[in-house]
């Protein structure tokens, strides 16, 4: 059977399922041509409906619409509206959390072995709390469209039609308790109106936001001093650290991540969890609202020195905010390449320790040499896509840099996102 692109939205094809891709599917051929397949596993045979089928294009995606022999990895959906022809977000709900946490351990490495030509085993593990509650009820941040007829929803895997929604599986009690005093779901919105709802798992009071406006008894508090930040709390080396974030600014989703990671980061940049940093200079790249940055405050000591570097505007106010009592912590705000560039050889000067934790693309070639040239003994890389760290171990790599360690964490259940950890040193 070949498709023409007239005819792929509504063409079904008969594929036998082959090994995991980067990016939530598998990957099958038909006629010679390769097909991303969604809400599959390997070894499956589905019928699938093709949803990306040109003539000329390298590949095409398919929808697995009927399962003829499943894998004795897939389970009864954790979210059916995230299935074929649902909403994103939810890619492998159909997979039990044990083969998610395979799938993503057999991507990391696959990304490392073709990107950087390291071959590692790796294994995912999970965040605390996730087995018990099946790897739901983890999101403290969730994002929703109103549709055409007003009704919160979500959109739909690489489209912009927007499904509606009655609640939110990955969010926790905290969020789906703010949805409903605010009626999240059950009122009707202006069409398009962006709904954020930011829940700390720390127990501070939620705030939803409308197209950036504060909603609170139903309404907009357009009020010039209203509440637009949340109290984070972190517990790291057994001390419990306070963050001020804005409530639409970046900070970790999952409930555990913000503990877990910055435990993480501070024990690999120390070395391990009994290495000393005292009198050390450490940089922090993409600092965001100062996670690590406070706990490598502590760990480096007043004779120490801390240079945060954030190209967000309000992250980096944050950020001051949030380190305002460590007079070994300097601020830098703007692009990261530019201010390493600028600053990083005469202001900042060398590094014992380089902290980055860059966008999904990762830092890139320019500003990995600007790292380098701060002539760090060790990187510690807080990366939530593996093909773009795989890509930058390869860059420093060419400066001596070897992959001292890895780790991976699901962070990011029913998705086929992936926390890592890797330690680069000389």
């Amino acid at each position: 059977m070949t498709a023409t692109a007239e005819q792929a939205p509504a063409s079904l094809v008969e594929l036998e399922i082959g090994p995991i891709a980067h990016g939530g599917h598998c990957v099958a051929r038909h006629e010679g041509r390769v097909v991303f397949v969604r809400h599959t596993l390997p070894g499956e045979r589905v019928l699938a409906r093709l949803t990306d089928s040109g003539e000329t294009s390298k590949f095409w995606r398919a929808d697995a619409v009927e399962i003829l022999q499943p894998s004795p990895d897939r389970v009864r959906s954790a979210w059916r509206q995230a299935g074929a022809d649902g909403v994103g977000g939810g890619e492998l709900a159909h997979v039990s959390l044990e083969a998610q946490r395979r799938w993503k351990a057999t991507v990391v490495a696959e990304q490392l072995s073709r990107l950087a030509k390291i071959d590692r085993e790796v294994v995912v593990e999970a965040a605390p709390g996730d087995d018990e509650r099946g790897g739901l009820g983890w999101r403290t941040r969730i994002d929703l469209v109103a549709d055409a007829d007003g009704r919160a929803g979500m959109r739909m895997f690489r489209s912009h039609d927007i499904i509606p929604l009655h609640t939110m599986p990955l969010a926790t009690e905290q969020v789906l308790a703010a949805a409903t005093a605010e009626k999240v779901f059950t009122r009707r919105w202006a069409p398009g109106t962006t709904i954020e709802i930011v829940a700390p798992a720390s127990g501070t009071d939620p705030i939803v936001l409308a197209d950036g406006e504060v909603v609170r008894g139903g309404g907009l508090d357009k009020r010039p001093n209203v509440r637009r930040a949340v109290t984070e709390t972190v517990t790291v080396d057994g001390e419990e650290i306070t963050y001020r974030v804005a409530a639409d600014g970046f900070w970790q989703v999952h409930r555990e991540a913000p503990s877990l990671l910055a435990q993480v980061v501070l024990d690999a940049a120390r070395g391990g969890a009994d290495g000393d940093l005292t009198d050390a200079t450490v940089v922090d790249l993409y600092a965001g609202a100062g996670l690590f940055t406070v706990p490598l405050a502590k760990a480096v000591g007043q004779v120490g020195r801390v240079v945060s570097i954030e190209g967000d505007a309000r992250a980096a106010k944050d950020a001051r905010r949030n380190a305002h009592a460590y007079e070994q912590v300097e601020i830098h705000e703007g692009a990261v390449d530019h201010v390493l560039r600028t600053a990083g050889h005469g202001a900042i000067g060398g590094a014992d320790v380089v902290v980055l934790d860059p966008p999904r693309t990762g830092a890139g070639a320019k500003t990995i040499r600007e790292i380098v040239a701060l002539d760090p003994a060790r990187i510690v890389y807080v990366a939530c896509d593996p093909a773009a760290l795989a890509r930058d171990i390869a860059y420093l790599a060419q400066d001596g840099y070897e992959l001292e360690s890895i780790r991976a964490f699901d962070l990011f259940p029913m998705t086929h996102h992936v926390e890592c950890v890797a330690v680069l040193t000389k």
